[in-house]
């Protein structure tokens, strides 16, 4: 009889691992670029992307990706979001590819919106 062990049941909580987690990333140790694309009127589109380091140049990157993609452009001030890069057309995927390849954001680190 001493070969078996007795096993109380205990409370489990199968969401005490998200919680730890979510303390832990509430710090800003992850940061996301967020690509959005906005329907305008019609089939015209607006593709935003936000969330970039404050140090980058808003304006040199917004100049790159207009001559890349041939599209119109600008930056903007947000008073929630700081400054938002806008492009015209369904840019999204364009630009997660410019900014992996320029080096500027990890491709774990973007997260395309819309659709």
């Amino acid at each position: 009889m001493s070969d078996f062990e007795v096993q109380v049941p205990t409370a489990f909580d199968p969401f005490a691992d998200a919680n730890a987690e979510d303390a832990g990333a509430g710090a800003g140790t992850k940061e996301y670029v967020h690509i959005r694309v906005q329907q305008r009127n019609g089939r015209k589109s607006l593709t935003t992307v936000q969330g970039l380091k404050k140090e980058y140049s808003y304006t040199k990157i917004l100049k790159d990706l207009k001559k890349e993609f041939c599209c119109n452009g600008t930056v903007v001030q947000d008073s929630e979001l700081g400054q938002v890069i806008q492009l015209q057309g369904d840019q999204r995927k364009n630009v997660s590819t410019f900014l992996v390849q320029a080096g500027l954001v990890k491709k774990d680190n973007i997260k395309i919106h819309g659709f």
